[in-house]
């Protein structure tokens, strides 16, 4: 049983000024595993000021100590992998494979990555007549979910040290102990006293404090369309930077020249890779009219190979987060049935011989309209619409006809196709057949998906003001 009740607070492991706790769930078991402790308005004005006080030096660092400071963190990050790969297989429920193979090289990458970018990216740019200077922020206020305990916390933090900035962590409830890995790791190589700040707590308390708080600079947000609509409101009272990563409902487009099993593979991966638990999943698949019957039997024929199991015993399909995503997953399933959609595989309920633990069966409605809830609303779970078109212009049209813009993927051979598809979907990223991921490239999205861009020197911009400085003297 794993207890944290103490935050880290200006370089030091700090006993909370609440008494309010939280448990942790193993999701494959439900059972528990752990406790934190939840912090309060008075731990978050101690971590802000910290962070304040540690801001002029910090921010004044050289661009060789922090890429050094970088290196040092994605080495002992690397020294962590079984701890990072263990905590994360036991409070998200994810695979070890996938673990490793995701969870924790994304965290690696972001670390690596940020340092590399840092190497060549120029605070200075000299101009005729004018002078530009990039300089931190301030101090950043990070608020991460709990679907990837590493990725989305490791990018914000390694682009905020990469720029200067300090930072106050609060990481999600349900997934907090590989936020105090991080931070160990921080507190090993050395990381400056009150550049890093990780207060536990609530969305309604620490959440809102951060994003509402008239000491921090910046707030960056991943998480639900809701709860960044009240970060939004919360930080205008300050007029406060936000940078928000929101949700999705990603289109697939499979081109009538595409292998009819590759492509129902791929559509399946999505689905089933952390659960369906990815904001960027793509989760509506567009196939021609034509490749109708084909696609369906392909997905038959294919969906043995994803299997659903104890993320301990193979490389299956994991539970959903929580009994409360759970029942949300279950619900969408019964949507899609009473709005008249085809179910293909899956639907609500357990997989059998799986009664403990938030287990979900993939799932696949066929006979789709686009304008459905299940084609509209991000489940964050293992199912697929699969809607038809009949020409490349339509596919594009419905691709675009959604509240969101995050991602896009396209899947097929003709290359004039591949480009006409990638380019007329409007979102911050798309993937085009199997391409591996850059973590050099921007990611971010397109309206309700949110504001902003994280990753490689985007991500460093988030965290940095520009300054015109006229009659400046060349350096």
């Amino acid at each position: 049983m794993k207890r944290y009740l103490n935050h880290y607070i200006n370089g030091e492991w700090v006993a909370s000024t609440g008494s309010e706790t939280e448990a942790v769930i193993n999701p494959a078991t439900e059972e528990q595993i752990g406790e934190i402790s939840l912090g309060t308005k008075e731990d978050l004005d101690k971590a802000v000021q910290a962070a304040r006080d540690a801001f002029p030096h910090f921010s004044q660092m050289s661009k060789e100590d922090r890429v050094k400071m970088l290196e040092d963190i994605a080495e002992e990050y690397e020294n962590r992998k079984d701890d990072i790969i263990e905590t994360i297989t036991d409070e998200l429920g994810s695979p070890l494979e996938v673990s490793e193979k995701v969870h924790f090289m994304m965290g690696y990458n972001h670390f690596s990555q940020a340092a590399e970018s840092l190497k060549n990216f120029s605070f200075h740019e000299e101009f005729e007549g004018h002078t530009r200077v990039k300089e931190t922020m301030g101090v950043s206020g990070l608020i991460t979910p709990w679907n990837f305990p590493t990725n989305q916390t490791s990018t914000k933090i390694a682009s905020a040290f990469a720029a200067g900035s300090p930072v106050i962590l609060k990481p999600a409830e349900q997934t907090p102990f590989a936020a105090f890995i991080l931070t160990e790791i921080f507190d090993k190589v050395g990381v400056p006293k009150g550049a890093f700040n990780l207060v536990n707590g609530t969305g309604e308390v620490i959440g809102d404090g951060i994003s509402s708080h008239e000491d921090i600079d910046f707030v960056s947000f991943t998480g639900s369309g809701a709860t960044g609509e009240k970060i939004m409101k919360n930080a205008a009272e300050n007029i406060t930077n936000v940078a928000l990563e929101l949700g999705g409902k990603s289109p697939l487009i499979v081109l009538d020249d595409a292998d009819v099993k590759d492509a129902a593979r791929a559509a399946l991966t999505h689905i089933t890779n952390n659960t369906g638990q990815v904001c960027s999943a793509a989760t509506r698949t567009l196939i021609p009219s034509s490749m109708k019957d084909e696609f369906e039997a392909a997905i038959k024929e294919v969906l043995p190979e994803f299997k659903v199991g104890d993320p301990r015993e193979g490389n299956h399909m994991g539970p959903l987060i929580s009994e409360k995503q759970w029942d949300t997953v279950q619900s969408y399933m019964e949507k899609g049935k009473e709005e008249g959609a085809t179910l293909l595989v899956g639907g609500p309920g357990k997989p059998e011989g799986l009664e403990k633990g938030y287990y979900a069966k993939p799932t696949v409605f066929t006979d789709v309209d686009n304008g459905m809830v299940i084609a509209q609303e991000e489940i964050f779970g293992p199912v697929m619409c699969v809607i038809t078109y009949d020409s490349l212009d339509e596919a594009i049209t419905i691709s675009n006809d959604t509240d969101y813009g995050l991602a896009g993927y396209v899947y097929g051979k003709d290359e004039e196709n591949l480009r006409k598809a990638a380019s007329g979907i409007r979102a911050g990223r798309v993937k085009v057949n199997d391409t591996p991921a850059d973590f050099a490239a921007p990611f971010g999205g397109y309206k309700q998906s949110g504001i902003g861009r994280e990753w490689g020197d985007y991500g460093i911009e988030e965290y940095l003001e520009v300054k015109t400085i006229l009659g400046y003297p060349s350096r």
